[in-house]
């Protein structure tokens, strides 16, 4: 039977600062762009996955349901000319928008799995480039549809 620690044991194992909190608290560390990206990384990715799932499984529920039905699904995003109307251009710029910036995060990502631009300039540029480039790449997309149904 092992004897019981004495007081003397106990003292020299709680080695602990009291003033410091017993765990990394986001209060512990200061805010910077790559921790927003890496946290709208993840939200994307959740929101893709939830939003996307369920408008695919609206949209095959209203294909099965019959043409009132799909009619109805469509008359939510479109006019009767086919033209997105204002819930479908929010809807598709803002969905276009959580995807650019996932992939611009998610290419972030990968270089920093492969071991670069840990150094917290580069970091911290690379944070900022997801954001510009998901915003820029949006614009130019949209631009695109919007400029090619109209010369087309």
């Amino acid at each position: 039977m092992k004897p019981r620690p004495t007081e003397k044991d106990q003292a020299l194992a709680n080695v602990r600062n009291a003033t410091r909190p017993l765990s990394p608290h986001l209060t512990a560390y200061k805010w910077g762009p790559h921790m927003l990206v890496s946290i709208v990384h993840r939200a994307t990715g959740v929101a893709m996955a939830t939003v996307g799932i369920a408008i695919f499984v609206w949209w095959l529920a209203a294909l099965a349901g019959g043409e009132e039905s799909y009619a109805r699904f469509l008359n939510v995003f479109t006019v009767k000319s086919g033209a997105l109307n204002a819930i479908g251009y929010v809807f598709g710029i803002g969905f276009t928008l959580v995807f650019f910036q996932h992939l611009a995060s998610g290419v972030r990502h990968f270089f920093l799995d492969a071991g670069a631009n840990f150094e917290l300039k580069g970091n911290r540029a690379g944070a900022v480039a997801t954001m510009v480039f998901s915003v820029l790449a949006t614009i130019a997309f949209w631009a695109f549809l919007i400029w090619g149904k109209t010369h087309g």
